[in-house]
């Protein structure tokens, strides 16, 4: 490994640190945590939602909150519905219309965008706004971008850096997860 390298490594590795290690989200995350259980004990559920990468972040955290954490969550990232839904209501308001169909009164729906600009995720916010239905938000980029300002939790990533967004927002959620589990090691 060159010096170039190991100083481009230790400053992008550096972008995490002040990324995930940001204390003042550990009042949102216990916030959070107790949305989630709320909604359990009302027997209801989370949904996760999110494009791309955030649509991955989406089905890892949802399987893990349903089977590590025993809170019933689903997510949205089947081709069929995201496609039958964007073809017929355009890709803009295929969330939406997820919202419309799936969430209930009760339900807590997350919104996973890095940019925090994604139409569809914007439109999903509203709609489920709209209907009463809590809202959680997890964006980076700009301070100012528009799904910060949707949620009632509103988590923001302070980089530019898409992966560096990504990856933080997953460890925040899961780490939300394992909030409501009590521990970080346990038999999966």
């Amino acid at each position: 490994m060159t010096d170039s390298e190991r100083i481009w490594l230790r400053s992008y590795l550096d972008l995490y640190k002040t990324s995930i290690f940001d204390e003042s989200v550990h009042g949102d995350l216990l916030e959070a945590r107790v949305h989630w259980q709320d909604a359990q004990t009302r027997g209801n559920k989370v949904i996760f939602l999110g494009n791309g990468g955030s649509a991955a972040i989406a089905s890892h955290c949802a399987v893990d909150l349903t089977k590590n954490a025993k809170i019933r969550a689903v997510n949205f990232n089947e081709a069929d519905l995201i496609t039958c839904f964007a073809n017929d209501y355009g890709y803009e308001e295929w969330m939406a219309k997820a919202v419309d169909f799936y969430a209930d009164e009760g339900d807590v729906v997350v919104l996973i965008s890095s940019s925090g600009q994604s139409e569809n995720v914007l439109r999903a916010a509203e709609r489920a706004k709209q209907a009463g239905i809590e809202v959680i938000t997890f964006s980076g980029f700009k301070a100012d971008n528009p799904l910060r300002q949707l949620g009632s939790i509103n988590f923001w990533v302070d980089c530019q850096a898409y992966n560096v967004v990504e990856m933080t927002h997953h460890i925040w959620l899961l780490a939300i997860v394992d909030l409501i589990i009590g521990s970080a090691e346990y038999p999966a």
